[in-house]
C-alpha cells in the first residue's frame, strides 16, 4: 500500500514539474533527457526527450541488433556547448572484485546526479580533460555509490561513467563503479528519490520509470554487471560499511558480490538465503550506517574487518559527516560523502602512501601518509 501511495504522488509531482520546469542546459540540440537504449526483440530502441518551443517530445530511432556496434549515442551536459558521443558496448560482464598493483586512485561517492560537480571535479584534477576525454593514465577511477537519485541529470552522469570505462582501460587505467543503496532502489524499484523529471520522460516513452533500468535496457543490464564492494590494493570500496554482523559472516569480497547481484532487480524483497536477507538490510554494506552515527563502531570492529580482508584502509561513502573528505581511526576509515549540491565538492585522491583531499580546482591537502 505505501508503495502505491508512493508511485501517485511521484506521478502528480511529475506532470507538476513538466508543467512547470525551465528548460535544462543542453548541447544545444534541444535535449533534456536520455537517450535510454532500450532490447525489444530483435531491435535496438533509442529515446532522448527534447524541448522544442516549451513542448517536450520525445525523440525515437531503432536500430537492428545485428548492427549494434554501429549506434552513436549523442549525450547532452550542463553546458549548452557541451555534449559526448557514446558507443555501445560489445559485451557485459560482471566486474572483477580483487584488484592489486594500484599507485594512484580518485575516490569519489554520492554525486546523485550532480552533473556540473562530477565535471568539475574530474576536470579539476585532471582525470579528464574539457571534452571528457580520460586523461588519467594508468590511474583507477573509483565511485563509491549513489551517482543517481534527487539530482536532475542523473542519466548524464551515468552514460559518462559508461563512456569512461572504455577510454579508461585504453590508457592502462580503470574506472570502478561499486553500487550504493541508491543505485540499488532504482533497480529494484524503490523510487522514493528519483526526481520528477524522470517520471514523466517515463511516461512519455509509455513506460514505467522501472523498466528504463530493467534486464532489458542497456544501462540496466550495465549496473547489473557491477559490485557492491571492491579491494582495491590495500583499501576495501563500499558504499556504506562492514557491519559487526557481516564480519561475524566472514564473507569474501567475492562471496558477498555473488550473494546480492541475483537480487539487484529484485522486487518482493523476500530472501530464502539468511545471508542475503542481512546483507539487503540495514546492516549490509550498501545500508549500514554504524560508522558515523551517534554510537560509534569500536576500534575492534575497524580491525576486524581490516584483518578479515587483509586491507589497511576501509573507504565510504552514504553518510555525510563533514564539508569535507574524513579521516578516522587514524587513517583506517575514510568517509568521501561531501555535499555536492551546496557546492562542497571534494574526492580522495591517493598517490602511493599519500592520500590527499582535492576540490574541483585541483588543490591538494595531505590528510594521511
Amino acid at each position: 500500500m505505501k508503495r502505491s501511495v508512493a508511485m501517485c504522488v511521484l506521478i502528480v509531482l511529475a506532470v507538476f514539474f513538466m508543467s512547470n520546469r525551465t528548460v535544462d542546459k543542453t548541447s544545444g540540440n534541444g535535449q533534456t533527457d536520455g537517450p535510454y537504449v532500450i532490447y525489444k526483440n530483435d531491435k535496438v530502441y533509442t529515446y532522448s526527450i527534447v524541448e522544442d518551443n516549451g513542448t517536450y517530445k520525445l525523440k525515437t530511432d531503432s536500430t537492428l541488433q545485428s548492427q549494434k556496434e554501429s549506434i552513436r549515442l549523442t549525450v547532452a551536459t550542463d553546458k549548452e556547448d557541451l555534449s559526448f558521443e557514446v558507443a555501445l558496448k560489445k559485451e557485459l560482464q560482471n566486474e572483477k572484485t580483487d584488484f592489486s598493483g594500484v599507485n594512484k586512485m580518485f575516490v569519489v561517492s554520492d554525486i546523485e546526479g550532480e552533473f556540473k560537480a562530477f565535471r568539475q571535479l574530474l576536470q579539476g584534477n585532471n582525470v579528464i580533460d574539457e571534452k571528457l576525454n580520460w586523461t588519467f593514465g594508468d590511474g583507477h577511477l573509483v565511485l563509491t555509490g549513489d551517482f543517481v537519485d534527487r539530482g536532475n541529470l542523473v542519466t548524464e552522469v551515468l552514460w559518462l561513467i559508461y563512456s569512461l570505462e572504455d577510454k579508461a582501460k585504453a590508457a592502462g587505467g580503470y574506472v570502478h563503479f561499486v553500487l550504493g543503496n541508491h543505485e540499488i532502489m532504482n533497480l529494484n524499484n524503490d523510487l522514493r528519490y528519483v526526481h520528477a523529471k524522470y517520471m514523466q520522460s517515463a511516461s512519455l516513452m509509455n513506460e514505467t520509470y522501472f523498466n528504463l533500468y530493467s534486464n532489458q535496457t542497456e544501462l540496466g543490464r550495465w549496473l547489473r554487471t557491477k559490485n557492491v564492494t571492491e579491494k582495491i590494493g590495500n583499501i576495501l570500496f563500499m558504499h556504506a560499511g562492514i557491519s559487526d554482523v557481516v564480519n561475524y559472516m566472514e564473507l569474501p569480497v567475492n562471496r558477498i558480490n555473488k550473494l546480492v547481484r541475483p537480487y539487484y532487480g529484485d522486487t518482493t524483497y523476500e530472501y530464502k538465503d539468511p545471508k542475503v536477507e542481512i546483507l539487503y538490510s540495514e546492516l549490509g554494506p550498501f545500508w549500514y550506517r554504524g560508522y558515523y552515527g551517534k554510537q560509534k563502531p569500536s576500534i575492534t570492529q575497524i580491525d576486524s574487518t581490516l584483518s578479515f580482508y587483509r586491507v589497511k584502509h576501509i573507504a565510504t561513502g552514504h553518510t555525510v559527516i563533514a564539508d569535507t573528505i574524513s579521516v578516522l581511526f587514524n587513517g583506517k576509515l575514510i568517509n568521501t560523502d561531501v555535499h555536492h549540491a551546496k557546492g562542497h565538492s571534494e574526492a580522495l585522491l591517493i598517490e602511493g602512501k599519500k592520500f590527499y583531499r582535492v576540490g574541483s580546482n585541483g588543490e591538494k591537502f595531505l590528510i594521511l601518509e
